[in-house]
């Protein structure tokens, strides 16, 4: 290893020798060239380096004697920071100690004083503590004395006070403290509320509250009525004035009460649906109407059916419906003068909506297993919803009743009900005897659907079931409800097939047109509600809500969901297209069929033996057409008349497509033509096919094209023919490339021939028997 080593210098200092030759050898070759005269210069040449190397040598010496200086001045630098680190840390060690001892020294002192805080400031907090009991005190006499001297509004303020300070010990610790300021407030507040609350009584009693009845003459006596007015002004305002206090308590209570009975009057107690409690003055004036509600309402009266839910819920109704007026003129003004953000006549309608709200939940846990009441409650619930947000003007951020028919068993049980009869429904309507007809079918501006009548009393049963759950306020339930509707239309789908096999044998029948009509009539109401705004929100629902599995929705069909670009129903439409193209094939085919044998002569006609057009005096339609055009013509009728417009319309261009293809390969492509028979031929379809669909369009033959364009090759004359023949041939034989001849095409478009390719042109002008001999 260390010859290797050596070797390896050798060749270093071999290969820097040769590399300082070839330098120098180069150097020369700039300076001195290859002229010999030129060497004279060769002495400036080493005074120059000579210079040059004294130069560098100096410069060398210069760095080299100034660098010396510069290490040494950094090195003392270095050395004085260290001395000074050390003297800092000798300095350092002294004052921590020094330290040391000054704390141990003080610490009895520190213990002595930390005493001594903490009794100023137990002693401080006991002060404060008896402050603020004294304050309680002074609050309660002055109460007291307010109450006693009737100064109510005084007295009121002196609750107030008593409020705000029990939420400023909120947070406090001194429990008995907080025991006894709540005991206190809600003495004097309870002396003070029942004492306005029977003096409010009275008026009300006077203004002929609670209003039963409607209204038949005016709402306040005319003797001392303008007195009246003021003390209920007076009254309603200290109640209101009240309510900061009366607000705390009923929160106390609420809480403190949770799970045992509460102590609170029906009409006082707050449902958890509502967000704030009732306003002070309504909960007073809402105690007649709790009373005579839970009288006739609860118990055993009569009164008090499972059976009719309406009773109560109509009471109700008409309570907000004649207090309304009262609230507006008389309680209204002075809640607006008070500052009081609310409307009276909403919190009138929030206490009583309470009261119903309990039965409700009360009378549903009841019927769970009565199918019949529960269904009846059901409606009567939804009705009354409706027509408190429509002619009471209930506002729609306030919950109403409906939620109550949210809870898991009540809304499992709605969904079995409601299936259950949907499906009882679907059985009666399939086996009426008017089943298949429509009940419009003798107007024919309402009846473009011709759907039957059990179709479209399918149809409204599931809009009555959308109308039902529309004004649910949870969209997860209404896509439970959706769910039960797509359930129920694929069920009927369903029925529907079956009966279509058993209708199979006879397309042609009524009730096959029919199921037909029926299929068509549902997908189209279907594709309309897919577009509908309220199921579009559902499927917004639907996608943000991740409720892909109540509807049974793959990945795929969520993603065209969450683009728009499907609908909640696209699986469902999807199936009845299929049925109805299944339907409509068999039906074409069968019609097609029948049309077929009837044309059987017309195919076997001696169109070759025919004679010309010039023999004959006048054009008529050939005797073997007269069946075929016949059957033609009935079957349009038929089908025009059973059939809806849009199912026509898809029916008789089907047709009409069929009968084109089996007239160009049965008849045309068949047979050989004279020019007789080819003229016979024309006018047959011009004259009397084509006009058959005239009826339905503007322009029949366009869909028949190959039989159109077919007798245009047919009647060219021979000279036509005969060059449109050997044009094709040539452009078979060779490509042209010639950009003054025509092309096939273009030639066929002169002639009006535009679905033929030129091989079948070729093979119908040698169907032509008119040809000159050669």
């Amino acid at each position: 290893m260390a010859e290797l080593t050596a070797v390896e210098q050798v060749m270093d200092r071999r290969t820097a020798s040769e590399q300082l030759h070839d330098f120098v050898v180069d150097y020369l070759g700039r300076e001195v060239g290859c002229d010999l005269k030129a060497l004279r210069n060769v002495g400036d040449l080493l005074d120059k380096l000579r210079e040059e190397n004294s130069a560098l040598e100096e410069q060398v010496l210069t760095v080299s004697s100034s660098v010396p200086p510069k290490v040494f001045a950094a090195l003392s630098a270095a050395e004085q920071a260290r001395c000074s680190l050390q003297d800092f840390l000798q300095r350092e060690r002294l004052i921590s100690n020094m330290l040391q001892q000054h704390l141990q020294g003080a610490q009895p002192w520190m213990d002595t004083l930390g005493q001594t805080l903490n009794q100023v400031d137990i002693i401080d907090r006991h002060m404060k503590y008896l402050r603020c009991l004294q304050h309680i005190e002074e609050l309660s006499a002055a109460v007291q004395q307010c109450l006693m001297t009737s100064s109510i509004w005084e007295a009121i303020r002196a609750v107030d006070s008593m409020a705000a300070l029990d939420a400023g010990l909120n947070q406090s610790g001194c429990s008995h403290l907080q025991n006894f300021l709540r005991e206190t407030l809600h003495f004097w507040h309870k002396i003070i509320k029942d004492r306005l609350t029977s003096d409010f009584e009275k008026v009300l009693t006077q203004l002929q509250w609670p209003i039963i009845s409607p209204p038949t003459q005016s709402l306040t006596p005319s003797a001392n009525s303008q007195e009246i007015n003021s003390q209920l002004d007076l009254l309603v305002t200290q109640l209101l004035a009240l309510q900061t206090s009366d607000d705390l308590l009923s929160e106390r209570t609420f809480v403190c009460g949770q799970g045992g009975p509460s102590t609170q009057p029906a009409a006082l107690a707050m449902p958890p649906s509502q967000a704030t409690p009732l306003c002070l003055p309504i909960q007073i004036m809402l105690l007649p109407l709790s009373r005579r509600f839970r009288y006739h309402f609860y118990g055993n009266r009569q009164t008090n059916s499972l059976s009719k839910p309406e009773w109560y819920l109509t009471q109700v109704l008409m309570w907000m419906g004649n207090s309304s007026t009262f609230m507006e003129e008389k309680i209204q003004p002075i809640l607006d003068r008070a500052g009081a953000t609310i409307s009276a006549r909403v919190e009138l309608c929030r206490g009583l909506l309470s009261l119903v709200q309990e039965k409700v939940a009360s009378d549903a846990s009841r019927l769970l297993y009565d199918d019949v009441l529960f269904c009846h409650l059901v409606e009567e619930v939804l009705q009354f919803e409706k027509e408190l947000r429509s002619n009471q003007s209930y506002p729609t951020v306030l919950p109403g009743v409906l939620h109550l028919l949210l809870e898991d068993a009540v809304l499992q049980k709605w969904l079995t009900v409601e299936k259950k009869m949907a499906v009882e429904k679907m059985d009666a309507m399939l086996s009426a005897e008017g089943a298949w007809s429509s009940q419009y079918k003798d107007i024919s501006d309402m009846d473009e659907l011709k759907a039957p009548d059990c179709a479209e009393t399918f149809m409204t049963l599931l809009q009555v079931i959308t109308e039902r759950y529309r004004a649910l306020p949870c969209p997860s339930a209404q896509l439970k409800f959706l769910g039960l509707q797509r359930e129920l239309v694929d069920d009927f789908r369903i029925r529907l097939t079956q009966v279509m096999k058993e209708e199979s044998r006879c397309p042609l029948s009524a009730r096959y047109c029919a199921i037909l009509n029926a299929v068509n009539y549902i997908s189209t109401i279907l594709g309309d509600w897919g577009d509908n705004v309220f199921f579009l929100q559902l499927q917004q629902a639907a996608v943000s809500l991740g409720e892909e599995e109540v509807l049974g929705l793959g990945v795929t069909e969520v993603g065209r969901l969450a683009s728009l670009e499907g609908s909640l129903f696209e699986g469902l439409l999807a199936l009845l297209d299929r049925l109805k193209g299944d339907m409509m094939v068999r039906l074409l085919d069968w019609t097609m069929r029948e049309i077929a044998e009837k044309a059987k002569p017309y195919c076997q006609d001696r169109w070759l033996s025919l004679p010309s057009q010039h023999d004959q005096s006048t054009m008529s339609l050939s005797s073997s057409a007269c069946p075929m055009m016949l059957c033609v013509s009935d079957r349009l009728l038929n089908l025009h008349q059973v059939l809806s417009f849009s199912l026509f319309q898809l029916s008789w261009q089907g047709l009409a497509e069929r009968l084109d293809n089996f007239l160009y390969q049965d008849v045309i492509l068949s047979n050989h033509f004279s020019d007789g028979g080819a003229a016979q031929l024309q006018f047959d379809m011009t004259r009397n096919l084509f006009p058959l669909f005239g009826h339905y369009c503007k322009r029949p033959e366009n869909f028949f094209k190959h039989v159109k364009e077919a007798c245009i090759i047919l009647c060219l004359n021979v000279g036509s023919a005969i060059l449109l023949r050997d044009l094709l041939k040539e452009s078979e034989d060779v490509m042209r490339d010639c950009a003054g001849d025509p092309s096939p095409e273009s030639a066929l478009n002169e002639l009006g021939v535009y679905c033929l390719a030129s091989c079948d042109v070729l093979i119908l002008l040698n169907l032509r028997a008119s040809w000159p001999v050669q």
